[in-house]
């Protein structure tokens, strides 16, 4: 009897162990998995507001130039004058510009000269067209790309 109670006594205490060592277990396990919930649901939607452009994230500015040429009107003469400025990430791809500008100031002469007066007046053409030039651009550029384009000055004219 007295090996009995022994024995019993022994068991109670292992299973108080058991329940000691599993209850701070339990813990850690319930806080890793609420500070994971928090971090994948919180932190990512700040991650993609961080990943939009504002105002104080502007890039830097290239100037390409005023561009006068002929549009594709086969009826009439028409021609437009544009001046074009660059937003690019850094210095790095503000340099690689400088050095390819040659080729950017053509490529840019090709899509504009290859549009009719009507679409590049309506808004979707321009729009259409200033997608068009970042895209051509960015096959160009190796280090980096474009972010934006801005048209500072869009006039068309027939004569």
């Amino acid at each position: 009897m007295a090996e009995e109670a022994k024995k019993e006594a022994q068991e109670e205490k292992k299973g108080k162990s058991k329940i000691i060592f599993l209850i701070p277990v339990l813990v850690l396990l319930i806080a890793g998995g609420a500070g994971g919930a928090y971090f994948f649901f919180f932190k990512k939607g700040e991650k993609k507001e961080n990943n939009l452009a504002s105002p104080s994230q502007i890039g830097i500015m290239v100037d390409l130039g005023t561009f006068t040429v002929n549009l594709a009107d086969p009826q009439s003469e028409v021609y437009a004058r544009i001046a074009i400025t660059m937003e690019v990430s850094d210095e790095k791809v503000k340099a690689e510009v400088e050095k390819r500008m040659p080729v950017i100031k053509d490529a840019i002469i090709d899509i504009i000269s290859s549009k009719e007066s009507n679409f590049v007046r309506s808004p979707d053409g321009r729009e259409t067209l200033r997608l068009e030039i970042i895209r051509r651009i960015n096959t160009i550029l190796v280090e980096g790309g474009v972010r934006n384009i801005y048209f500072t000055e869009f006039i068309v004219q027939s004569t």
